[in-house]
């Protein structure tokens, strides 16, 4: 698990949009927000990606990079693409469930066959612009996920306070 003010691990994806994304060539104003989701199969990560883009001017407003990904495969990741509306938020694919493991998330085996083999658990992470974490919420089940209001509300707070990082201890 990564406690809050540590580097994350190096972190570099493949897109949908045939592009690569790293974390540590991120320059946000603010913070990067990575979303970790379980993949195609799951209808509350559809409902929490379809959400996501309508706030997505909202975290850009504030300085605030948005990627989301999951350990599906690259085809698996373009069919959610194309079948969700979410055609404004980054989609990451293919992340090796064992670096899911280095970031803390849990890790779940298929119990149908519309699951894959294995795949991650959600999980929400919000880095600062030295790649420490800033804020993490990890979920061993799909509930239970913040609300990107209630995220939204938090870095107002953090911005405007300048209210440091906890939970390091």
């Amino acid at each position: 698990m990564i406690k809050p003010r540590v580097e994350t691990p190096e972190l570099t994806i493949d897109l949908v949009n045939g592009t690569k994304w790293s974390l540590h060539e991120q320059k946000p104003e603010n913070f990067t927000m990575i979303i970790f989701y379980r993949g195609l199969h799951c209808p509350v990560c559809k409902k929490q990606l379809e959400q996501l883009k309508k706030k997505m001017n909202d975290f850009n407003e504030r300085g605030v990079n948005v990627i989301a990904i999951s350990a599906d495969s690259e085809e698996r990741a373009k069919k959610a693409y194309d079948e969700w509306d979410i055609e404004s938020v980054p989609l990451g694919y293919n992340l090796p469930v064992e670096e899911g493991r280095k970031w803390g998330l849990f890790v779940s085996k298929a119990i149908s066959d519309k699951e894959p083999k294995e795949f991650l658990e959600p999980g929400l992470f919000l880095i600062d612009n030295e790649n420490k974490v800033y804020w993490e919420s990890i979920q061993s089940m799909p509930f239970g996920r913040p609300e990107f209001k209630d995220v939204l509300n938090g870095i107002d707070y953090i911005l405007k306070e300048g209210y440091p990082a906890r939970g390091e201890a």
